[in-house]
C-alpha cells in the first residue's frame, strides 16, 4: 500500500466535509501548564458519531459506490467506533450495514449503531473473534467487507490530520493512539504530503501492547489478550501494512497503563469540559509520561472520541486525581 498524494487527501477531505465540517484544534491553558509543553487537542470528539472513523467511512463508501454500483449491503467488525462510521456511512449511502461486535461490547457504542440503522450482532469475546466471525458472515451472506485497515480509510482519516497540519503551524510532534492504525497511519500520510518534519508518537495500551511490539521488533507481533479500558486501542493481531508505515513513520510507540489513561480522562474533563474515551485521552497520557522530554516544545494530542459508557466515565472520575 502506497500513502496518499497530496491530491488524493484533499479529495478525500473534500467528500469528508461535504458531510461534517472540520473539527476544531484548540490550545487548552491548563493542559499546557499541566504538560508543560503548548499543547493543541484535536476533537475528534465533535464529530455525528462523536470519534474521527466517520472520516474513513464516509471515503471508504464513496469509493465502494464507484467499484461496486451493485453492492447490496456490508458488514466490518468493531469495538464501537468503526462501526459507527461504517453504519453511518453505508446508510446515508443506501445500503445494508451488519456490525460485529463482541460480546460484553459497550452498550452505549451498541445503542448508537443500532440508532444509526445497524443490524448489531454479537459474537465471541474480543475484538478479533468478532473480525473473523464477520470476514465469515460476509463469504456466507454475500456481503462487502470493511476491514478495519485500508487504503480508503487511511486516505478519509487522513483529513483530521490535513486540518491540524494547516491551521497548527510547526508543530513538533502529534500523539496518536492505535487501534488497527489507520489513525496514526494517516497522521504518517498528511505530514509526509505536506514535506513536513513533526514527529507522529504513537500511543498502545499496556495491555494490549501489540503495536509496541510490532514497533520493536520490526515486524507484526501478536499478542493473546488485548485488555484495557481503551476498547478503540484494544488490538491484539497489528494490520501488517499498519505495521510497515507505522515503521517507516513513526518516531516511536509510548505504553500506557489504564491508570494513565484514567488519571488523562479526569485531566481532559477538568482542563477543558471534554469527555474523552480510553483511546482520546491516551496521547494526553503519553504526553505526561514524557514531560520532560517535550517540556517547551508545541505538541498535539489527537483527541480521538468521547464514547465512552456513562458508567465507565462516571467511574473513572469518582477515582481521586
Amino acid at each position: 500500500m502506497r500513502l496518499p498524494s497530496i491530491d488524493e487527501l484533499r479529495a478525500a477531505a473534500a467528500a469528508v466535509h461535504r458531510v461534517m465540517p472540520p473539527t476544531p484544534q484548540i490550545r487548552w491553558p491548563l493542559v499546557s501548564e499541566r504538560t508543560g509543553a503548548e499543547v493543541w487537542i484535536k476533537h475528534e470528539n465533535h464529530t455525528p458519531v462523536g470519534a474521527f472513523k466517520i472520516r474513513g467511512g464516509v471515503v471508504y463508501m464513496e469509493n465502494l459506490r464507484r467499484a461496486e454500483p451493485n453492492v447490496a449491503g456490508v458488514i466490518a467488525a468493531t469495538r464501537g467506533n468503526h462501526g459507527q462510521s461504517v453504519a453511518f456511512a453505508a446508510i446515508r449511502a443506501g445500503l445494508r450495514a451488519v456490525i460485529v461486535v463482541p460480546h460484553g461490547n459497550s452498550r452505549e457504542k451498541n445503542a448508537a449503531m443500532r440508532a444509526l440503522g445497524a443490524e448489531l450482532v454479537e459474537h465471541g469475546n474480543d475484538f478479533q473473534e468478532a473480525y473473523e466471525y464477520a470476514a465469515a458472515m460476509a463469504q456466507a451472506q454475500g456481503l462487502h467487507f470493511v476491514r478495519s485497515f485500508d487504503s480508503a480509510l487511511l486516505c478519509g482519516v487522513a483529513s483530521y490530520a490535513l486540518e491540524l497540519f494547516e491551521a497548527v503551524p510547526a508543530l513538533d510532534a502529534v500523539y496518536v493512539p492505535i487501534g488497527m492504525g489507520s489513525g496514526i497511519c494517516g497522521a504518517i500520510a498528511a505530514r509526509n504530503a505536506l514535506g513536513l518534519k513533526t514527529e507522529i508518537v504513537g500511543v498502545v495500551a499496556a495491555g494490549a501492547p501489540a503495536y509496541a511490539l510490532s514497533f520493536a521488533a520490526g515486524r507484526p507481533i501478536a499478542t493473546e489478550t488485548a485488555e484495557t479500558i481503551a476498547d478503540g486501542m484494544a488490538c491484539r493481531t497489528p494490520d501488517p501494512e499498519a505495521v510497515r508505515i507505522i515503521l517507516e513513520g513513526a518516531s516511536r510507540i509510548v505504553t500506557v497503563t489504564d491508570g494513565e489513561i484514567r488519571a488523562a480522562m479526569r485531566h481532559l474533563f477538568s482542563d477543558t469540559h471534554n469527555v474523552a474515551e480510553g483511546a482520546g485521552a491516551a496521547g494526553l497520557a503519553a504526553l505526561l509520561q514524557e514531560r520532560s522530554r517535550m517540556e517547551g516544545r508545541r505538541v498535539a494530542l489527537i483527541l480521538s472520541g468521547g464514547n465512552v459508557d456513562r458508567e465507565v466515565f462516571a467511574q473513572t472520575l469518582a477515582e481521586s486525581a
